[in-house]
């Protein structure tokens, strides 16, 4: 039987990488606080003046991890301590040249944005095309950039059930009222106070300190993570040292 050579593509096909970035935020539409991301104006077409996520090529260098990196700093100014691979979004039609966008889901604290953005904007390198938007309230985004928030929450909610993810949302130390707080941003919904402490203090991700914190209340008990526990699943990969 005759074997034949695959005829190579003529159509180039690019890679590109973008990220969602998460933080539960104050923002002013909102009485309390809300789960955000962080969106870009395009300058040019295609979708000039449309938001979209950030991203940028991956250069042919650089290793995936590294490109999402660096291409969230150029466009956002943000550098998050949690970045995972989310998804592959290749669609034949999702952009008018082939483009595969690796896309990766990022957590942030509030306090973080807050310093990181402060920093470059004392250095005058801040991004000036860059806004936060509530997760919930989206503008139509270009490309498939909507598709793409949608799977990212719907993996962030999974995840918030069994995982310690919401620590990434949180300081070193917080009650149970701060983890209540960002559970309920993060599933846009409300919950029961007393339901909640009952499933978090059977679910063993959680250790408590000696420490309160005081204020108009009573005093409320500090919590960490179990560090036992993994913060997502990552499945049997090592990550490169």
């Amino acid at each position: 039987m005759t074997q034949t050579t695959p005829t190579p593509p003529t159509d180039e096909i690019r890679v590109a990488v973008s990220a969602v970035i998460f933080s539960v935020r104050g923002l002013s539409e909102s009485a309390c606080p809300v789960l955000a991301l962080p969106l870009v104006r395009r300058t040019r077409d295609p979708f000039e003046g449309r938001w979209a996520l950030p991203g940028g090529w991956l250069n042919a260098a650089e290793n995936l991890d590294a490109a999402a990196s660096r291409t969230l700093e150029e466009t956002t100014a943000l550098a998050p301590t949690y970045l995972e691979q989310l998804y592959a979004f290749g669609a034949v039609d999702r952009s008018p040249t082939r483009v595969v966008s690796v896309v990766y889901w990022a957590l942030l604290r509030s306090d973080e944005v807050d310093a990181q953005v402060a920093a470059h904007a004392a250095a005058g390198d801040a991004p000036e095309n860059v806004e936060w938007f509530a997760a919930s309230e989206l503008p139509a985004l270009a490309f498939d950039h909507n598709e793409i928030v949608d799977y990212a929450l719907w993996r962030l909610r999974n995840k918030v059930g069994y995982s310690r993810i919401a620590n990434g949302l949180l300081p070193e130390q917080f009650t149970l009222a701060d983890l209540r707080e960002v559970t309920e941003a993060i599933l846009g919904r409300r919950l029961d106070p007393a339901n909640f402490r009952r499933q978090v203090e059977n679910s063993n991700t959680l250790i408590p300190t000696d420490r309160f914190r005081t204020g108009n209340h009573r005093p409320a008990r500090l919590y960490r993570y179990n560090r036992d526990v993994e913060l997502a699943e990552r499945g049997p990969l090592i990550a490169p040292r």
